[in-house]
């Protein structure tokens, strides 16, 4: 009994330690790392205070075109609603005027696809601090002077609890199929 309590507490502590491993010949994984924000929903207004632990795996060769890819993936996340327009309230396929009500609790799942460019991987970078946002990840790993963008992107939200209307919210770029959905209360 005393090896598997041992053994869990080991685990748990390197859970919670920013590590850096080989993901493959060609990237790195840094993770996972705690962070939060709040989430911006279709109407542009923060409709939820999400945390989460971030993991990314960055590529350690260019691109011939000198950018850099690199995955930022959100795990074991989790968010608390903010009164006001629900999170797909002014898509145009929504619900126009819906609102959810504050303190409905779910999770999350997602990804970002992220494209540096004006960078040089650093073989050097360690994420022990500073990598608890995309910003500060692309500046750590490829340089301050490092830019990015993000042209694909997916996030699916599951919410349970009294008086919803809908359950799931899917904020995506076009390429992995848009907006659809809603968490709201009217």
């Amino acid at each position: 009994m005393k090896r598997w309590l041992s053994l869990t507490v080991s685990i748990l502590a390197l859970a919670a330690v920013p590590m850096t491993v080989s993901a493959g010949p060609d990237s790195v994984h840094y993770g996972p790392i705690s962070s939060g924000t709040p989430d911006s929903g279709t109407c542009g207004n923060s409709w939820a205070d999400d945390t989460y632990m971030r993991v990314f795996d960055a590529a350690t060769s260019p691109n011939t075109d000198s950018t850099y890819n690199a995955t930022e993936t959100f795990i074991s996340a989790r968010f608390v609603t903010v009164a006001g327009p629900s999170p797909d309230a002014c898509d145009p396929s929504g619900t126009k005027g819906s609102t959810i009500d504050s303190g409905v609790a779910g999770s999350f799942s997602g990804n970002f696809m992220i494209v540096v460019s004006h960078g040089a991987f650093n073989p050097n970078a360690t994420c022990d601090s500073g990598c608890d946002t995309t910003k500060g990840f692309v500046a750590t790993v490829y340089g301050a002077a490092a830019t990015y963008d993000i042209p694909s992107f997916g996030f699916t939200y599951h919410a349970n609890g009294p008086g919803l209307i809908q359950r799931e919210w899917r904020n995506a770029s076009a390429d992995q199929g848009g907006n659809g959905g809603d968490i709201r209360t009217s």
